[in-house]
């Protein structure tokens, strides 16, 4: 079960089904080895490097052979190059065709070729990194391995991004090519991203927006994987639990019978008999007493667990592992530990705000207003200008959609990171185009050195709706943003 979670992108959700594999581990082995390998590829994708090397560590230490070493040896390989230690990676790859070469199949020698260069090609010895990329795509294009030509591709596509962006481009075409065929959305996501950015001055809009459709489609399936998959597991338990009930109701109702026929008899021996019933029927009157507030006790105590389950769980499963391996005396573990629990807390605020539909009807300003008004806390003051101006109803709901997302993230982005007091956005309209402002008095940053990831992905939503969007920001300058459309 964790398995499947993890390929639908539920990682939170795989650890908590893995953690519920652990008891029935009796003895360290090839069970043992699987659960940690899984445990420390959810870490990975959750951007836990540690926790994730630790647990692929322990799935060595329980592997029986050489063989089944090599995954978890090339997954700390894959987290040693995502931490940057690229010295560490690249020992660790050459050690496993080193001792390992005569053992590994093909697919497992094209992956640790694949990963070496890229290791060499990030730490700079470029022609080495090409060599064995190059390698690697060949010995897999000709042996039909197409699905792990993806990941050849997009290395090779980063690898000329900045030095030859048409065959960069090329590369990542070929990528998109087979991730659309085997249905894999991220690394479709990862080619649309360097087919976007290699373009950069000509971007082509088709794919801007496939990308948003492609990212925005993903949330909301694994969102819905999530929802279905632990429906299904509460139904699960559900059913058992009623054919248990079934059962015993069957058991009782026998007994039923059986003291009915019972009291007929009784009944004729007179008032020791009678006496007796009585003692019966009280006796169950009693049962049945503690039988319903047994039942509205697990009824209450159910649905407790299902909301919290649904939106906590996760999160505290992860702060309580998080606890329990790291040193808490440590002043930066502390702060991270903080920083844990300030996201619990605003998940649990933001989740429904965040996801739910967005309302482009009759409602869309009012809407648009509540959860800008949502931002105002004791420290920041938002001000919220001229919205009603705007004739919404002749704005395409596509683009009130981007503008909603948009703005969202602005806010988002400045409760994080800008420690703004003020926070003001105006709207414009002069028929035609609409004309937003946004304006915040924080500790701004160096134009050259925005942080690009939300600002790309305000920037690619605005180009698939042929607006614009510039950002004007120095250090201790605050943060601006103009944003233009066409209804």
């Amino acid at each position: 079960m964790a398995s499947i979670q993890q390929i639908n992108g539920d990682y939170y959700g795989s650890k908590e089904t893995l953690t519920e594999a652990l008891p029935y581990l009796k003895k360290k082995d090839i069970y043992s080895a699987s659960i940690n390998n899984f445990f420390g590829i959810a870490d990975k994708e959750l951007s836990i490097y540690d926790d994730a090397i630790f647990y692929y560590n322990q799935a060595l230490k329980d592997s029986e052979d050489a063989t089944a070493k090599q995954s978890p040896l090339n997954n700390i390989a894959v987290v040693y190059i995502q931490q940057k230690k690229y010295d560490k990676a690249i020992e660790l790859l050459e050690s496993i065709i080193e001792k390992s070469n005569d053992k590994l199949t093909v697919k497992s020698k094209c992956r640790v070729l694949d990963n070496l260069g890229f290791a060499y090609f990030k730490k700079g010895m470029n022609e080495k990194g090409l060599s064995l990329m190059n390698e690697s795509l060949k010995i897999r294009t000709s042996t039909n391995d197409s699905y792990g030509a993806i990941g050849s591709n997009l290395h090779l596509a980063e690898y000329y991004a900045k030095t030859d962006p048409k065959k960069s481009t090329q590369y990542a075409a070929d990528a998109y090519q087979t991730a659309t065929k085997f249905n894999s959305i991220d690394e479709r996501l990862d080619a649309l991203s360097f087919l976007i950015t290699n373009n950069s001055k000509t971007i082509n809009p088709e794919y801007v927006q496939k990308f948003i459709f492609l990212n925005d489609s993903i949330i909301k399936i694994r969102n819905n994987f999530k929802n279905k998959f632990a429906r299904i597991k509460y139904d699960s338990k559900k059913e058992k639990e009623e054919n248990q009930k079934l059962r015993l109701e069957n058991v009782e109702n026998e007994v039923a019978l059986q003291k009915a026929e019972n009291q007929k008899i009784l009944f004729l021996s007179g008032f020791i008999i009678l006496s007796i019933v009585l003692f019966f029927v009280k006796k169950n009157h009693q049962n049945k007493t503690r039988t319903i507030k047994l039942k509205t006790a697990y009824d209450t105590e159910t649905r407790i667990a299902k909301d919290i389950h649904d939106e906590l769980a996760n999160d505290v499963f992860n702060t309580i592992t998080f606890t329990q391996t790291q040193p808490l005396e440590i002043e930066n573990t502390k702060e991270t530990l903080i920083q844990k629990l300030d996201h619990i807390y605003a998940r649990v605020r933001g989740i429904s705000r965040e996801n739910n539909t967005i309302d482009t009807k009759t409602n869309f300003a009012s809407n648009l207003k509540e959860m800008l008004s949502t931002y105002n806390s004791d420290h920041t003051n938002v001000i919220i200008n001229n919205i009603e101006k705007v004739n919404w109803h002749l704005v395409d709901e596509f683009k009130k959609v981007t503008i909603h997302r948009i703005l969202q993230e602005l806010m988002v982005n400045m409760k994080k990171h800008s420690q703004a007091s003020i926070v003001v956005v105006k709207f414009e309209s002069n028929g035609k185009t609409v004309f937003i402002d946004y304006t915040d008095n924080g500790k701004g940053a160096d134009k050259n050195k925005i942080i690009k990831n939300g600002m790309q992905n305000m920037e690619n939503r605005i180009l698939a709706i042929k607006g614009t969007i510039t950002f004007d920001t120095k250090p201790d300058k605050g943060f601006k943003v103009k944003i233009t459309m066409s209804k």
